[in-house]
């Protein structure tokens, strides 16, 4: 028995022949996937006074080298230039796929000389070799017509790949400048640490030669001194290991911006030298508008409704038109002539039949594709989000944790002074002593760890805002954007 063919796909091209106009309405809509996602019209932190944030968010920390340093990542980092490259080539192939829509045209030139021998022409001698000589010129016109849209699909997808690795390229640049600036601020806390450390380091010897006076006068003892001896070793090795977390940072550093280490340095000397920005959240609409890679997300869900739309196109007839003229002599001084001119023209159509279920198969493909997009573009605005408020979050707290560490620091110092005025005159004993002075440097060391965490949550912040933008102080502007952005993502709200 003759195996069966399966009538599927025969049926689907059939059908697909007569009723290709209602191809459209089969497409599933990126919008109807997302109306289980609710997105919040306000962040819990935010009071609704918030200052503007803009794409020049460096300048916010008032440093004139962190503005330049950031710059230059923008500029210069090589991971970016890479990023450029590869919006470069897709819109190459944007421009490919844009040429399918338009016919084709080649020009062609011919020259021929035939030698046929005598043997050909007669059956007995003399023979004669016979020359002749032809000559053409021509053109060949070739056009697909794009009926049910293929071409245009393949196009758009193209189109709105290239838009995503451009938003792909911004999100990295966010990426990239913070980092930079992470690094700068990690530069920097070393720096105060380590500045902090000699200091530490002179106070512990000032101690330890205070206790050995002590002892000549028999209120100390050889262990109290060699207790301190080991608390200025403690802190003497504790400076190798920042040098290196400088110099190493350094280096990191200069790799962002695209330099060579070498001769690469931070002239800023610590913390200090910058501002701490307040920076707070505006509306979701503007998040939802700015986020590069939530505008990546929505680029790849255009391309795979692209490719849905032309993998549904491939299964209907295909029509190609091709025209060709020119002119052909045996003689290259008759080229030009009417009586040399010819020309044909030629229409096909090609519908797909049978093809084992490779058309179902990449239908189903996209399909599939499409709905994975769908779904790391819903998780892409919920990131977003819970990026801004963990932000806020690490800003309000870090803030009270700086406020209430220097509180602390400042009364460890406080205890300290009268810890080692009373050492000196003979009031207090060297254990209660090294207590308050280890207190003291750790409770400075978690001072400058505080005020790095309050930077690095300022910096946390700029880029789950996408970078910075415009935060409206008019009330019709909110209404505006909060609007807009209903009527281009209604299922969102």
């Amino acid at each position: 028995m003759p195996e069966e063919i399966p009538v599927g796909p025969i049926r689907m091209a059939l059908v697909a022949l007569f009723a290709a106009t209602t191809l459209a309405g089969c497409i599933p809509s990126v919008e109807a996937s997302r109306t289980d996602l609710s997105i919040p019209r306000s962040f819990a932190e935010n009071d609704g006074n918030a200052p503007s944030v803009d794409r020049n968010w460096a300048d916010l920390f008032r440093s004139r080298e962190l503005s330049q340093l950031v710059h230059s990542a923008d500029e210069n980092n090589l991971d970016i230039a890479a990023a450029l490259s590869r919006i470069t080539q897709a819109e190459a192939l944007t421009a490919s796929a844009r040429a399918q829509l338009m016919p084709t045209v080649d020009a062609s030139a011919s020259a021929q000389r035939t030698a046929t021998p005598g043997t050909i022409s007669s059956e007995s001698a003399p023979f004669s070799t016979s020359i002749s000589n032809q000559f053409g010129a021509g053109l060949t016109a070739s056009y697909t017509l794009d009926v049910w849209g293929r071409y245009r699909s393949l196009e758009s997808a193209a189109r709105a790949d290239a838009e995503a690795l451009a938003f792909d390229k911004d999100a990295l640049a966010i990426s990239i400048t913070s980092s930079t600036a992470t690094t700068y601020f990690t530069i920097l806390a070393a720096k105060d640490r380590l500045a902090l450390q000699r200091e530490n380091i002179a106070l512990a010897s000032r101690i330890l030669e205070a206790i050995k006076a002590r002892v000549s006068v028999g209120t100390a003892s050889a262990l109290d001194i060699a207790e301190q001896e080991s608390i200025v070793a403690t802190q003497k090795a504790s400076v190798p290991q920042l040098e290196q977390q400088i110099a190493q940072g350094t280096n990191q550093l200069a790799i962002l911006l695209g330099r060579l280490p070498e001769g690469f340095n931070v002239s800023a000397k610590g913390l200090n030298a910058l501002t701490i920005p307040t920076v707070k959240a505006g509306l979701p609409s503007a998040l939802l508008l700015r986020r590069p890679d939530i505008a990546a997300a929505e680029a790849n869900l255009r391309v795979a409704d692209a490719n849905i739309e032309a993998a549904q196109a491939a299964y209907l007839p295909s029509f190609d038109l091709t025209i060709k003229g020119g002119t052909e002599s045996r003689a290259l001084q008759n080229m030009l002539l009417p009586d040399a001119v010819f020309g044909s023209g030629l229409t096909s159509l090609a519908a797909p039949i049978f093809d084992g279920g490779a058309l179902d198969a990449n239908l189903a493909k996209q399909e599939g594709l499409r709905s994975e997009l769908v779904a790391t573009y819903k998780k892409t605005i919920l990131s977003a989000f819970s990026d801004v408020e963990n932000a806020l979050v690490a800003i309000r707290q870090s803030r009270l944790q700086e406020e209430l560490q220097a509180d602390a620091a400042a009364a460890a110092k406080r205890a300290y002074a009268i810890s080692e005025e009373r050492l000196r005159a003979g009031t207090i004993d060297v254990v209660t002593l090294l207590t308050v002075q280890q207190n003291l440097f750790q409770t400075q060391a978690a001072l400058i760890q505080s005020r790095l965490n309050r930077l690095q949550a300022a910096m946390a912040l700029i880029q789950a805002l996408g970078g910075g933008f415009m935060v409206a102080d008019n009330a019709a502007l909110h209404s505006r954007l909060l609007m807009n952005n209903t009527a281009q993502r209604a299922p969102l709200q």
